[in-house]
Parts: C-alpha cells; sequence; structure tokens
C-alpha cells in the first residue's frame, strides 16, 4: 500500500439533525443542513466557487424516496452545478466511499477541493419498507428470498461470537448503555436519552398510571425486561440501531490550499476499502469480518500506524456486536477480549480507548448512506475541540479513526486522522 501522492485534510464537517423527520423534512432539507453546519467550521469561510466537485454518497434513495439520479440534484441544491456530482453507493459505507474516492481524487493531483455528501432519508416508506430496501444489501438468491434481514444476518454473527468466545447478552448490553450515554450529550443524536434515562421515564409513566411499579434496580434489568423485546435471538430492541433521516457534509482539500480555509487542518493520513463475500455463507468465519481486517490494514501501512496509536475510534455499531467484532478486527484487542475492556469501561470518553464518542449509529442514528461521513463530522470535531455539551475529550486528540461497514460487512472503509 503506498502512500497519498500528497497530503489531504479535512476543513470542515457538519450535519443534519438526526432523526425520524418524515414529511416535514426531506432530502432537500436535510442535506441544505449539514452543507450550511459544515461551513460554519470552515474557519476562513467556504463558498461554491472554491468547491470542483461534489461527491455523494447515498444507499438507496431509489427505494426510499422514488428519487434516482441523486448526484446532480445534491449539487444543484448548494451551488455546485454544473461541476460534477458522482454518487457512490456500498450500502451502509457508501459515504464513506465516496470520501475515500474524493481524498484518492485530491491526492493524485486531478482537484484541490471537493465536498462529500453523506445522505439517506429512510421514513418516507413504512418500517416493511424499510427493512426491504435495506435487505437488497444481502445475497438476493441465498438470504433475501429466504427471508433474512439485517437483524438475523447479525444475529448469526452473535450467536457465533457467543459460542466461540463466550460473550454474553450482558456484554451487548454494556455497549448498547455506553453509547447512549454518549448519544445523550450529542444534539444532533436522534436518540437523546441515556438507557437510565428510558427507565425512570417508563417507571414514571407506570407510576402515573397507577400500575404496579416495575422492580428495576439498574439498566440491565430494564433490558432484560419486556421493554427490550428479541427481535432475532440473541439480539433484542436495544441492540439494534433506528431507522433514520440525515445528512453529512465534509469538506477536503489539498494541502496546497487547505491553509486558505483554516490554521488547523485535520490530514487524512490513512485510508483503506476491503471487501467480502456478500453471502454469509461463503465466508470462512463469521467472527471475524474480513473487509475490516483488510480495509484497516491497508490504512495502518499507509499513515505508518498501528491499533495502539488510535486515541479514539468511531466504528459501525449497526448492532451492539457490530461493536465488538469491530474493536477486534481493527487490532485493538485480541479476539474474545473486546468484551473485557467494555466491562472494564475502557470505551467510555474517560477511558483508555474511546469509542463512538457521538453515541455511535445506535444513539446517534444510522441514516445509511450519511453514516461513513458522519464518522468523519464526529472526528473531526473531537479533534478540533469543538465537540458540543460534555462530549469534547479531555486529552487533545492527535490521532483517531473511522470504520464504516457496508452490510453484513461485505464493504468496509477505514480512515485514519492526524493533527
Amino acid at each position: 500500500m503506498g502512500k497519498l501522492a500528497r497530503k489531504v485534510a479535512l476543513v470542515g464537517a457538519g450535519t443534519s439533525k438526526f432523526g425520524q423527520t418524515f414529511p416535514l423534512r426531506r432530502i432537500p432539507e436535510h442535506w441544505t443542513d449539514a452543507w450550511l453546519n459544515a461551513v460554519a467550521t470552515v474557519d476562513n469561510g467556504i463558498e461554491p466557487k472554491d468547491i470542483e466537485a461534489c461527491y455523494v454518497g447515498n444507499y438507496s434513495a431509489d427505494l426510499f424516496n422514488h428519487q434516482g439520479h441523486l448526484g446532480p440534484m445534491i449539487s444543484s441544491l448548494v451551488g455546485l452545478n454544473p461541476k460534477p456530482a458522482p454518487r457512490f453507493e456500498g450500502a451502509c459505507a457508501s459515504s464513506g466511499i465516496a470520501m475515500r474516492q474524493a481524498l484518492i481524487t485530491i491526492a493524485s493531483g486531478l482537484m484541490d477541493v471537493i465536498c462529500v455528501c453523506g445522505i439517506e432519508v429512510m421514513t418516507e416508506v413504512p418500517t416493511v419498507g424499510v427493512t426491504d430496501a435495506l435487505a437488497t444489501a444481502s445475497d438476493v438468491t441465498f438470504e433475501y428470498t429466504a427471508g433474512a434481514t439485517f437483524p438475523g444476518l447479525y444475529a448469526a454473527i452473535a450467536s457465533a461470537h457467543m459460542h466461540k468466545y463466550g460473550t454474553t447478552h450482558e456484554d451487548l448490553m454494556r455497549v448498547a448503555i455506553k453509547n447512549h450515554i454518549n448519544g445523550k450529550e450529542n444534539p444532533y443524536a436522534q436518540m437523546q436519552r441515556s438507557i437510565k434515562d428510558l427507565m425512570e421515564r417508563k417507571i414514571a409513566k407506570v407510576k402515573g398510571a397507577g400500575g404496579e411499579v416495575p422492580d428495576w434496580k439498574d439498566e440491565f434489568d430494564y433490558l432484560k425486561s419486556p421493554s427490550n423485546p428479541p427481535i432475532a435471538w440473541p439480539l433484542h430492541l436495544f441492540d439494534c440501531s433506528l431507522v433514520t433521516d440525515g445528512a453529512a457534509c465534509l469538506f477536503l482539500a489539498s494541502e496546497d490550499v487547505a491553509k486558505k480555509f483554516t490554521d488547523t487542518p485535520i490530514w487524512i493520513t490513512g485510508t483503506g476499502q476491503g471487501s467480502a463475500a456478500i453471502a454469509m455463507h461463503d465466508r470462512t468465519t463469521l467472527t471475524a469480518l474480513e473487509a475490516t481486517v483488510e480495509a484497516s490494514r491497508q490504512a495502518y501501512q499507509m499513515s505508518g500506524r498501528g491499533p495502539k496509536d488510535m486515541q479514539i475510534a468511531e466504528v459501525h455499531d449497526c448492532f451492539t456486536i457490530a461493536e465488538i467484532c469491530a474493536m477486534e478486527d481493527l487490532g485493538f484487542y485480541e479476539k474474545g477480549k473486546a468484551v473485557e475492556a467494555i466491562k472494564n469501561k475502557d470505551t467510555y470518553r474517560d477511558g483508555a480507548k474511546p469509542i463512538n464518542t457521538s453515541g455511535g449509529l445506535k444513539s446517534k442514528g444510522h441514516p445509511v448512506g450519511a453514516t461513513g461521513a458522519a464518522q468523519a463530522v464526529e472526528i473531526f470535531k473531537q479533534m478540533r475541540g469543538i465537540a458540543e455539551r460534555d462530549r469534547q475529550m479531555k486529552f487533545d486528540v492527535e490521532i483517531a479513526m473511522t470504520h464504516n461497514l457496508g452490510g453484513s460487512g461485505g464493504t468496509c472503509v477505514v480512515q485514519i486522522y492526524e493533527k
């Protein structure tokens, strides 16, 4: 894996407010909000005339919104026509791919400044339609037609991990509890409540209605109750990410022009992309995701860094088991050992290896085409020291990572960031 031909920086980044917003907010509203939010983070300002292309990451506006040919539409909303506006698709890794391709384009010398859009508005269709649309990212011949959904596919991964390493339901719960604590402080997150908040609200509601008050001593009791029903064993409701609308915007610039926009650029020093069989029965193991291992290998080699160098990371926790697998596949922990780190709270904001300070997909939300770019927004904020409320890390973040997965692990993009 070679080095980038020239340095590339992230000079601005922002998102819309994530949530279930249809019919009041659709693609145009989310994208223009993300654009304006990102523009506000560029120290010296940025205008459409400064930008040479708009790279759009989107999984399936075709199915969610009956809107294809999304690139020119996105570009026109912010005054970028007639500049190039390609769309990139890689399931939930769509905007991670868009960002990587923008990085490669700038590093090649072809362009100096590219805007990256990640977007998905999922709630224009009912939940059954969302499930059906997402299932097209699985294998149509062997999985989709057999009724396999993504909760079911990740449930198979969770079952295999439990069988091989002794992972428990409580380990999965710990991931959800931590990410909801982080999401509570993120004003752009969809679910701004901790599990404890949800438990206490439920107790107050039952008490107010004169019912029998549940005897829940802590979040684990709550998550073991009917308030957290099974979705696909062993995964329950709070193991699953949310159906979400949202957009993210990134501004990437070459070393030659980055200082025009900011005195504190965030350099992207490593990038990698891996793939694996979409059909899970074609994989040699379910407890490691080959695409993550390969993407991280490339990114580490390009940057000259390793797992121990990563101070914080945003990883793809579409389901709680996915965060555990990512921590191991990225080399942060040996296989089967990530749950001990979670149990010891190493992955909390004040822990040894903070993971998903944004709240992750679990609490921040998962507008699938926007997720990869939104992860980069969180890293940008933490490295620039501008994270909202109490979310800002208490130390100077100099090296960080994003890990963006597509489908059940068929695609993965990893980026490494440095000051």
